[in-house]
């Protein structure tokens, strides 16, 4: 989207979350789940479906640069919206990459109107992932047959598609594990929900059970053999958006503590004027600084055409770790009363806590980028 309008439609949508969504967070939070005959047509109505997926499919096309403001936005409300809003533009723009014209056809323009959604079911309650993937996907004649379980899949209470990652070929080779797309209808194929989570309350990660699931071979997602490839590059990007999720939640609780130090007295003063609060304000605005324009930086070599596989991994651990600092130091500055739901730091803390596993944990993000460095992995500009 060209600058200019991309500036127009970001100052509309971001009014629209603090007039539309914001107000939903006590009833999720109450609930502990999504309204969505509410939410669904709101994020229709602000084009919230359609961000990243290309213009020829009725999407916006936002370059990477654009959209990791608005997921930062995103991630300054309730939590579970943002999961959603997240895992949906995430997953349909990996998906745009991998298959072909046929299935970006009967699937990219559903997902732009908030008609149909996918989701990424590669996590596995009784494997690793990857090539220690157990889900098997076996050649019968001109179809799969998929056996296996999957679990903490976001969005599997609404998304009418799966990229399902697969064992297509015995052992742990490279070219053992590959893509199909399973829809949600299929017979043999089963979905129950978690338990609810900590936070980013209402948004679901459900159960994922296959047994005997019959799919076309027309449903493979790019080559057979490529999908540990695909869903690197997929986790790869996502890494950095997870990194503006916590860019965003962290601008948030700085602002709030900014605020409350400012309002909040004693012996006669605003606790601003305490020596311990500006350091905590002033500790909170480096994490902030810093992973802003980290951020920045991965982003605009994305969009230059480069893959970013260290980069994305150093964001996505340094961010989980300055959100983590920064809404630690956010309920220092509010103190008890921020303990409790009067304010929304009780929130943005427990929300933020997932972006320690969303796109993996951090013993994932330093083997990334150390393997990168040991294989010779160059810094550029």
């Amino acid at each position: 989207m060209k600058q200019q309008a991309y500036e127009e439609f970001k100052t509309r949508l971001f009014e629209a979350i603090w007039r539309d969504l914001d107000p939903l967070e006590e009833e999720i939070e109450n609930n502990e789940a999504l309204p969505y005959d509410k939410l669904f047509p709101m994020l229709r109505e602000m084009g919230a479906f359609g961000l990243r997926l290309p213009e020829e499919y009725g999407g916006l096309g936002l370059t990477v640069s654009q959209y990791i403001d608005i997921i930062a936005e995103f991630s300054k409300i309730q939590g579970g919206i943002r999961a959603v809003v997240h895992v949906h533009n995430s997953m349909a723009c990996a998906f745009s990459k991998i298959a072909n014209e046929e299935q970006r056809r009967a699937v990219l323009p559903g997902c732009v109107a908030g008609e149909k959604s996918v989701a990424f079911a590669l996590t596995e309650p009784d494997h690793g992932t990857g090539l220690d993937l157990g889900t098997t996907a076996t050649r019968d004649g001109v179809d799969f047959i998929i056996n296996g379980r999957k679990h903490l899949i976001t969005n599997s209470d609404f998304a009418s598609h799966f990229i399902v990652f697969a064992k297509t070929k015995p052992g742990k080779s490279e070219d053992s594990v590959s893509a199909i797309l399973v829809e949600r209808d299929t017979p043999g194929f089963t979905i129950e929900p978690l338990p609810e989570t900590m936070g980013c309350k209402g948004g679901e990660h459900g159960i994922l059970t296959f047994e005997n699931v019959r799919v076309p071979v027309a449903n493979l997602l790019g080559e057979e053999g490529r999908g540990v490839y695909q869903l690197e590059e997929a986790l790869e990007i996502s890494r950095l958006y997870i990194a503006a999720t916590s860019l965003g939640t962290a601008e948030r609780a700085f602002d709030l503590s900014v605020q409350f130090a400012k309002e909040r007295k004693t012996f006669g003063k605003p606790i601003a004027e305490r020596q311990a609060i500006q350091r905590y304000i002033a500790e909170m605005g480096i994490d902030i600084y810093a992973l802003r324009n980290m951020i920045k930086d991965a982003a605009k070599k994305w969009d230059s055409g480069k893959r970013i596989p260290a980069e994305a991994s150093m964001c996505k651990q340094f961010g989980l770790e300055a959100v983590g600092r920064v809404t630690d130091r956010a309920l220092l500055v509010f103190g008890g009363i921020g303990y409790t739901r009067k304010y929304p730091i009780e929130r943005l803390y427990r929300d933020a806590r997932l972006n320690w596993l969303e796109e993996g944990p951090p013993t994932i993000q330093y083997m990334v980028a150390a393997r990168e460095f040991f294989k010779g992995y160059k810094w550029e500009e």
